[in-house]
């Protein structure tokens, strides 16, 4: 037997009275989901400990199958496994934002879903300006990036920006935890202001700016910690070679501590206009020397944080309809059966734009099985599954079982 996990980050929802409350995945057209629901197994998973913080980190890390309060680490250390950025023992690694404000407040966390070698200009630039042997910005993804500070403390409350759109950004700036902390959430609040008083008039920003896109005018350094110590899926569950697909580092990150092979696709996004068709065409291939793949798709987490029920919903179909639907078809072909999962890491609702601790909707399909009573697909349906509601490592080892 093999695997697949489709993990459409953030597909869940919650009922919208704007569409006879209905969420995206009720109105989204995606009958080859359904179809596996209806031939599956369903259930809820809770993905996030009642006293962490509801973060992709967590939430693909526990869908992985791991304790995260006993091996997560941050954010920032994650991404910079991605990135092949080397930690020392006493760096600080947190995700780095580059977000807009607009009158003191955070308009949003993306910069406007900045482009790569728009960002990579600026970063280079903060660079060039605040780093030095202990202060080092690395280019990531669009708006996501890196912050290593040497000798940095963690206990650091920092808030994700994606959390507090609308809000003051004063409010929610860096506060330490103890006084050993004190010098580190002053050094990176300074950053902050200075990153403003660089970015403002910086070319790039003025160019955006005129063409009616949001400027990329502060950096937003938050989810702080150190290099972690994490078992692999081949220790965990006896998985001997395992693959994962994403356009984000982070998920690429935890993926190279899970000891799985990072595949990366050409065109591959983390927004709607992602290379659906070359990230299924990659599983496939995959699948061919591995013996799970993790399809990550980020689209669906974005148009929530954007609160576009519209694009979110499309999201969706196409996730069914140019990813799902050539996984099954293309399964079927093979002579060896394939197990199938689908899920969200956990719910970005449209109406809040941030995500929470509600537990997610999965299907399991697994050739010859006997199906439970759910018919299609959703964050209701799947309640009269057979699973029930799983935690912790069960979702793991019930698609291994």
């Amino acid at each position: 037997m093999k695997y697949i996990i489709v993990l459409g980050d953030g597909m869940a929802d919650e009922p919208l009275a704007a569409y006879q409350g209905k969420t995206p995945l009720q109105l989204a057209n995606k009958p080859v989901i359904d179809s596996l629901a209806q031939k599956g197994r369903t259930g809820l998973l809770k993905t996030v400990p009642d006293d962490m913080h509801p973060g992709s980190e967590i939430a693909n890390m526990a869908v992985l199958g791991y304790d995260v309060s006993s091996v997560f680490e941050g954010r920032g250390v994650l991404e910079a496994a991605s990135m092949g950025v080397k930690l020392g023992e006493n760096d600080l690694a947190l995700r780095c934002n580059l977000i807009c404000l607009e009158n003191d407040t955070i308009k949003n966390h993306s910069a406007g879903h900045i482009s790569n070698n728009e960002s990579y200009e600026l970063i280079d630039f903060l660079n060039k300006k605040l780093g030095n042997d202990a202060i080092r910005f690395y280019p990531g993804v669009s708006y996501r990036h890196l912050l290593v500070i040497k000798n940095g403390k963690k206990q650091l409350n920092c808030v994700p920006p994606h959390d507090v759109p609308g809000q003051p950004f004063r409010r929610n700036m860096i506060t330490p935890e103890n006084i050993e902390a004190e010098a580190t959430a002053k050094l990176l609040n300074y950053l902050i202001l200075r990153s403003q008083a660089l970015l403002a008039d910086h070319p790039v920003n003025l160019k955006r700016k005129e063409t009616g896109k949001d400027a990329a005018n502060s950096i937003w350094p938050w989810s702080p910690g150190y290099k972690p110590q994490m078992p692999t899926l081949k220790e965990l569950f006896g998985i001997e070679k395992s693959a994962v697909i994403s356009a984000v580092d982070l998920i690429q990150g935890i993926g190279v501590y899970a000891g799985m092979d990072v595949i990366k696709v050409d065109g591959a996004t983390g927004l709607y206009d992602t290379n659906y068709e070359g990230k299924a065409e990659a599983t496939i291939s995959a699948l061919k020397d591995h013996d799970l793949v993790y399809l990550h798709v980020e689209a669906s987490d974005e148009a929530g944080h954007e609160g576009d029920v519209e694009l979110k919903t499309r999201t969706i179909t196409y996730l069914d309809s140019r990813i799902v639907n050539y996984l099954v078809e293309e399964t079927g072909k093979m002579t060896e059966p394939v197990t199938i999962a689908v899920l969200p890491d956990h719910p970005t609702p449209c109406a809040t734009r941030i995500h929470t601790r509600d537990a997610v909707p999965f299907l399991i399909y697994k050739p010859g099985q006997t199906p439970d009573a759910a018919q299609f697909y959703d964050e209701f349906e799947v309640k009269k599954g057979s699973y029930g509601l799983l935690s912790g490592d069960q979702f793991m080892k019930a698609l291994l079982a």
